[in-house]
């Protein structure tokens, strides 16, 4: 396959996704913050990684943990201040790492001042124009616009005290921005330029499919899904996916190329096929646009080559990167999620009473799905804790979720409160060291001592030490400019070459021949044999 054209730090990037609510708590109030990150970057400067995207720590409720945002030029004070932002910018420059913030474009909370200007102002005023309100259907219009359904289960219509409805694709407080209105545009533009004048590297953002809706709200009669198989020909939902986006994208890339360093965009587009996600990716469009359909792939020979043959060669057609996810804070960790039976429909969470995933198969999966992803060309995102080898919360008690899913799925999806679990980094403090206390904004597990940072430093064999490796050797090796060339894909085993460095993964259920060379890595340890036993990945030099 044809290297990419396109030539910048993002298209070999390997970016840390940081959750800041659990991350790490300087305060002791049981919420992670960005002190608490600044005074942890050393260990991700340790880690290997290039660069950091972090989750929003603007002014917000916290209806949806942040993605409701009231204030996009300021800071929660649960997580700090703009001078702890200032800061945290600096320290991570010094320490040659990047910084991705996490922009939220498609929706606001009901608590920003426009939409509070929105409800004031009344039917056709200006101030709605800046949302997506309508007056509703039937005789006294007490039925809503359309049929849309919320993501996170129920309407996505909620009336107000003069009957109007207004568009809410998440919960009812995240009301949906109408991107037709230019006070949208040029609001937005403008936080682009106060981050960027702040020195944020990049952009991560939310929902980039979504901002752009087919003008006349016709009806979809399917329930809402993250990736719904669309094929390039077929209609696509009325919500999700317009053309219209990438008008929007462009005026912001021409806005990031003004500025020195490299500036950055990533799309959040949950889009198939794999054509489609291209577009976003385009030389003047975005940068990045994460492969879920990847994240999604069935843990099989087959799955996984087609998937990342179909992935690259969308992405070489328009000169870019292909940007590989396995887990973030949308998802059950993979961790878990590869420890149910192969064939298992993705799980919206999983909770007591579950079918439970098997945590020995899981992180040995894992394991190996991580040492194939990071050999593969492009840029690469991992999620906080998966370098521990972390799995799903999935015993949390009920009465502790927050994820609005849970609620307004009638308790029928638990939704991603498992995977959001502050992270642990000393078996032995409280909170396993997540903060001074034993204060924690969700329930840890017990097992949590064992996945513990100082469990597992300079322990030959450990998921953090086998990541480390894996990163040195990413790099030292140029695995992220490099290319794919298949050597082989049956049914049971996977092996393509990237540069110097052949990559194994055996799927089947009986070890296979290591091939020729100088083992650099292995995800777990070769048989007695020599041979490469099931659910491994090795990276041998030729």
């Amino acid at each position: 396959m044809p290297a990419v054209t396109t030539t910048g730090w993002w298209t070999e990037a390997v970016i840390y996704q940081i959750y800041p609510r659990s991350f790490s708590d300087s305060d002791g109030d049981g919420i992670g913050d960005l002190p608490g990150i600044t005074a942890r970057l050393d260990h991700l400067r340790q880690l290997g990684v290039d660069a950091i995207w972090l989750s929003p720590f603007y002014p917000s409720p916290q209806a949806d943990a942040g993605y409701d945002v009231a204030d996009y030029r300021d800071v929660e004070p649960l997580f700090g201040t703009l001078a702890d932002a200032d800061d945290l910018i600096a320290q991570a420059h010094a320490r040659g790492l990047r910084v991705i913030v996490d922009l939220v474009p498609n929706h606001t909370s009901s608590a920003h001042e426009w939409f509070r200007q929105a409800l004031a102002a009344g039917p056709g005023s200006p101030e709605r124009q800046r949302y997506i309100f309508r007056d509703g259907r039937g005789p006294d219009g007490a039925e809503p616009p359309n049929d849309w359904q919320s993501v996170f289960g129920g309407p996505a219509w909620t009336r107000v005290a003069d009957g109007q409805w207004y568009l809410h694709l998440f919960d009812t407080a995240q009301p949906d921005l109408n991107w037709d209105e230019p006070q949208v545009r040029a609001e937005f533009l403008d936080v682009l330029r106060f981050w960027l004048d702040r020195g944020v590297d990049g952009f991560r953002v939310d929902v980039a499919h979504g901002l752009i809706k087919q003008a006349d709200l016709a009806d979809w009669h399917e329930p809402q899904e993250i990736l719904s198989g669309q094929e390039v020909d077929k209609p696509r939902p009325p919500m999700w996916d317009q053309d219209g986006v990438h008008e929007i994208y462009r005026d912001w890339r021409r806005l990031l190329d003004g500025y020195p360093d490299e500036r950055v965009l990533v799309a959040e587009a949950w889009v198939e096929p794999a054509e489609r996600l291209a577009r976003y990716v385009r030389p003047d469009e975005m940068h990045q646009a994460f492969n879920f359909e990847y994240l999604l792939a069935a843990w099989t020979a087959p799955a996984q080559y087609a998937v990342i043959t179909r992935s690259l060669e969308a992405t070489d057609a328009v000169g870019a990167p292909t940007t590989w996810v396995l887990s973030n804070h949308d998802v059950v960790r993979h961790a878990s999620r590869l420890g149910l039976p192969i064939g298992t429909p993705r799980p919206n969470g999983i909770g007591i009473g579950d079918p439970q995933p098997d945590a020995a198969v899981g992180l040995r999966r894992a394991r190996a799905a991580t040492l194939l992803m990071l050999a593969l060309p492009g840029s690469a995102y991992l999620y906080q804790g998966e370098e521990l080898g972390l799995p799903e919360h999935t015993l949390m008690p009920d009465e502790a979720r927050q994820d609005p899913t849970w609620e307004r799925s009638g308790h029928t999806q638990r939704g991603r409160d498992g995977c959001r679990v502050p992270i642990p980094w000393e078996a032995d403090a409280p909170s396993y060291g997540f903060g001074p206390t034993d204060a924690s904004w969700l329930p840890q597990p017990g097992v949590w001592a064992e996945y513990a940072l100082d469990r597992q430093r300079d322990v030959p064999g450990s998921t953090y030490e086998m990541y480390r490796t894996a990163l040195r050797l990413r790099r030292s090796h140029a695995l992220g400019r490099g290319t794919v060339q298949w050597l082989s894909s049956g049914d049971e085993v996977l092996t393509f070459r990237n540069g110097d460095v052949v990559v194994l993964t055996n799927f089947g259920t009986a070890g296979v021949p290591l091939p020729a060379g100088e083992l650099l890595h292995s995800s777990a340890p070769l048989d007695e044999d020599g041979s490469v036993p099931t659910d491994v990945t090795v990276w041998v030099k030729v």
